[in-house]
Protein backbone atom coordinates (compact mmCIF):
# COMPACT_ATOMS: atom_id res chain seq x y z
CA UNK A 1 0.00 0.00 0.00
CA UNK A 2 0.99 3.66 -0.25
CA UNK A 3 2.00 6.12 1.96
CA UNK A 4 -1.04 8.23 1.53
CA UNK A 5 -3.64 5.02 1.68
CA UNK A 6 -1.90 4.49 4.86
CA UNK A 7 -2.16 7.77 6.10
CA UNK A 8 -5.84 7.64 5.07
CA UNK A 9 -6.96 4.43 7.12
CA UNK A 10 -4.73 5.67 10.19
CA UNK A 11 -6.92 8.32 10.59
CA UNK A 12 -9.81 6.79 10.02
CA UNK A 13 -9.92 5.93 13.75
CA UNK A 14 -10.01 9.58 15.53
CA UNK A 15 -12.26 10.82 13.19
CA UNK A 16 -14.85 8.05 14.15
CA UNK A 17 -14.19 8.70 17.61
CA UNK A 18 -14.50 11.92 17.09
CA UNK A 19 -18.12 11.74 15.06
CA UNK A 20 -19.54 9.12 17.67
CA UNK A 21 -18.39 11.77 20.63
CA UNK A 22 -19.46 15.05 18.88
CA UNK A 23 -22.79 13.23 18.04
CA UNK A 24 -23.19 12.09 22.19
CA UNK A 25 -23.52 8.59 21.20
CA UNK A 26 -21.88 6.02 23.55
CA UNK A 27 -20.41 2.77 21.78
CA UNK A 28 -23.55 0.17 22.84
CA UNK A 29 -25.95 2.57 21.26
CA UNK A 30 -23.47 2.89 18.21
CA UNK A 31 -23.38 -1.03 18.32
CA UNK A 32 -27.15 -1.37 18.75
CA UNK A 33 -27.29 1.40 15.30
CA UNK A 34 -25.11 -0.83 13.04
CA UNK A 35 -24.16 -4.52 14.31
CA UNK A 36 -20.86 -3.89 15.15
CA UNK A 37 -19.71 -5.30 18.53
CA UNK A 38 -18.42 -2.50 20.91
CA UNK A 39 -14.91 -4.36 21.27
CA UNK A 40 -13.96 -3.66 17.13
CA UNK A 41 -15.96 -0.13 17.49
CA UNK A 42 -13.75 0.40 20.31
CA UNK A 43 -10.36 -0.92 18.78
CA UNK A 44 -11.43 0.79 15.37
CA UNK A 45 -11.95 4.13 17.03
CA UNK A 46 -8.35 3.53 19.04
CA UNK A 47 -6.90 2.68 15.60
CA UNK A 48 -5.97 -0.72 16.96
CA UNK A 49 -8.31 -2.15 13.92
CA UNK A 50 -8.47 -1.16 10.54
CA UNK A 51 -11.83 -0.63 9.47
CA UNK A 52 -13.44 -2.85 6.24
CA UNK A 53 -16.18 -1.48 4.07
CA UNK A 54 -18.42 -3.85 5.32
CA UNK A 55 -17.72 -1.48 8.56
CA UNK A 56 -17.55 1.51 7.24
CA UNK A 57 -21.23 1.47 5.65
CA UNK A 58 -23.33 0.94 8.43
CA UNK A 59 -20.82 3.29 10.44
CA UNK A 60 -21.70 5.49 7.54
CA UNK A 61 -25.27 5.23 8.01
CA UNK A 62 -24.89 5.70 11.73
CA UNK A 63 -23.79 9.42 11.27
CA UNK A 64 -25.35 10.27 8.06
CA UNK A 65 -22.16 10.98 6.40
CA UNK A 66 -20.74 9.65 3.35
CA UNK A 67 -17.68 7.23 3.25
CA UNK A 68 -15.72 9.88 1.74
CA UNK A 69 -16.06 11.87 4.50
CA UNK A 70 -14.96 8.98 6.86
CA UNK A 71 -11.95 8.37 5.16
CA UNK A 72 -11.25 11.92 4.15
CA UNK A 73 -10.82 10.95 0.78
CA UNK A 74 -9.35 13.39 -1.67
CA UNK A 75 -11.83 15.21 -3.78
CA UNK A 76 -12.66 14.00 -6.69
CA UNK A 77 -15.24 14.80 -9.56
CA UNK A 78 -17.10 17.90 -10.06
CA UNK A 79 -16.02 20.31 -7.27
CA UNK A 80 -19.28 22.03 -7.35
CA UNK A 81 -21.07 18.81 -5.61
CA UNK A 82 -18.53 18.09 -3.22
CA UNK A 83 -19.43 19.84 -0.74
CA UNK A 84 -17.31 18.88 2.59
CA UNK A 85 -17.87 19.62 6.25
CA UNK A 86 -15.26 22.09 7.93
CA UNK A 87 -14.81 20.81 11.67
CA UNK A 88 -13.84 23.66 13.48
CA UNK A 89 -11.61 23.83 16.79
CA UNK A 90 -15.02 24.52 19.38
CA UNK A 91 -15.82 20.90 18.01
CA UNK A 92 -18.63 22.99 15.80
CA UNK A 93 -19.55 21.35 12.30
CA UNK A 94 -19.85 24.05 9.44
CA UNK A 95 -21.47 22.28 5.97
CA UNK A 96 -21.59 24.53 2.88
CA UNK A 97 -24.16 24.11 1.50
CA UNK A 98 -24.16 26.18 -1.67
CA UNK A 99 -20.69 27.37 -3.54
CA UNK A 100 -21.16 30.20 -5.78
CA UNK A 101 -19.80 33.98 -5.77
CA UNK A 102 -21.68 36.74 -4.20
CA UNK A 103 -25.52 36.23 -3.43
CA UNK A 104 -27.03 34.13 -0.59
CA UNK A 105 -25.07 31.36 0.85
CA UNK A 106 -26.75 28.21 2.88
CA UNK A 107 -25.32 26.40 5.61
CA UNK A 108 -25.88 23.88 7.93
CA UNK A 109 -24.41 23.91 11.51
CA UNK A 110 -24.00 21.28 13.96
CA UNK A 111 -23.02 22.78 17.24
CA UNK A 112 -21.83 20.70 20.22
CA UNK A 113 -23.27 20.74 23.96
CA UNK A 114 -23.20 23.93 25.38
CA UNK A 115 -23.02 25.07 28.85
CA UNK A 116 -25.23 26.84 30.72
CA UNK A 117 -22.56 29.69 31.91
CA UNK A 118 -21.20 30.02 28.88
CA UNK A 119 -20.18 33.45 28.23
CA UNK A 120 -21.14 34.72 24.89
CA UNK A 121 -18.50 36.35 21.94
CA UNK A 122 -20.58 38.48 20.21
CA UNK A 123 -19.81 39.48 16.86
CA UNK A 124 -20.72 41.97 13.83
CA UNK A 125 -20.11 41.76 10.02
CA UNK A 126 -21.82 43.23 6.83
CA UNK A 127 -24.70 41.03 6.08
CA UNK A 128 -27.92 39.51 6.83
CA UNK A 129 -28.77 36.14 8.26
CA UNK A 130 -31.38 34.16 8.59
CA UNK A 131 -31.00 30.86 10.81
CA UNK A 132 -33.46 28.17 11.34
CA UNK A 133 -33.46 24.99 13.88
CA UNK A 134 -33.44 22.00 12.97
CA UNK A 135 -32.82 20.14 16.28
CA UNK A 136 -32.06 20.57 19.78
CA UNK A 137 -31.96 24.31 21.35
CA UNK A 138 -30.52 26.94 19.66
CA UNK A 139 -29.49 29.80 22.09
CA UNK A 140 -29.40 33.04 20.12
CA UNK A 141 -28.03 36.68 21.45
CA UNK A 142 -28.99 39.54 19.46
CA UNK A 143 -27.68 42.62 20.96
CA UNK A 144 -29.18 42.89 24.41
CA UNK A 145 -31.92 39.72 23.59
CA UNK A 146 -30.68 36.11 24.92
CA UNK A 147 -33.41 34.01 23.69
CA UNK A 148 -33.87 30.09 22.61
CA UNK A 149 -34.70 29.26 19.44
CA UNK A 150 -36.47 25.39 19.02
CA UNK A 151 -37.05 23.09 16.05
CA UNK A 152 -38.83 25.06 13.40
CA UNK A 153 -38.19 28.36 14.78
CA UNK A 154 -36.64 30.95 12.94
CA UNK A 155 -34.65 34.23 13.12
CA UNK A 156 -33.90 36.97 10.77
CA UNK A 157 -31.64 40.09 11.42
CA UNK A 158 -29.04 42.21 10.30
CA UNK A 159 -25.77 41.08 11.15
CA UNK A 160 -24.30 44.41 11.84
CA UNK A 161 -26.27 43.96 15.09
CA UNK A 162 -23.49 42.44 17.78
CA UNK A 163 -24.64 38.48 17.74
CA UNK A 164 -23.95 34.99 18.70
CA UNK A 165 -24.92 31.39 18.50
CA UNK A 166 -24.24 28.26 20.63
CA UNK A 167 -26.12 25.37 21.88
CA UNK A 168 -27.92 24.40 25.48
CA UNK A 169 -26.50 22.22 28.34
CA UNK A 170 -29.67 20.28 27.15
CA UNK A 171 -27.73 19.20 23.95
CA UNK A 172 -26.18 19.49 20.40
CA UNK A 173 -28.41 21.76 17.84
CA UNK A 174 -28.53 21.45 13.91
CA UNK A 175 -29.47 24.33 12.13
CA UNK A 176 -29.57 26.06 8.82
CA UNK A 177 -28.46 29.47 8.26
CA UNK A 178 -28.63 32.06 5.04
CA UNK A 179 -26.39 34.89 5.15
CA UNK A 180 -26.35 37.20 2.54
CA UNK A 181 -24.96 40.76 1.64
CA UNK A 182 -26.32 43.63 3.38
CA UNK A 183 -30.36 44.46 2.24
CA UNK A 184 -30.07 40.62 0.80
CA UNK A 185 -32.97 39.09 2.82
CA UNK A 186 -34.40 35.72 2.80
CA UNK A 187 -38.20 35.72 1.94
CA UNK A 188 -40.69 33.02 2.97
CA UNK A 189 -43.95 32.93 0.95
CA UNK A 190 -46.82 31.07 2.24
CA UNK A 191 -49.99 29.92 0.56
CA UNK A 192 -53.02 31.82 2.24
CA UNK A 193 -56.60 29.93 1.45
Amino acid sequence: MSEAVDRTLNAVGPRLKQLRLRREITLADLAELTGISVSTLSRLEAGLRRPTLEQLLPLASAYGATLDELVDAPPTGDPRINLRPIICEDGATILPLTRRAGGIQAYKYILPRGSDDQVPDLRTHEGYDWAYVLNGTLRLVLGEHDMLLEPGEAAEFDTRTPHWFGATSAGPVEYLSLIGKQGERAHIRALTT
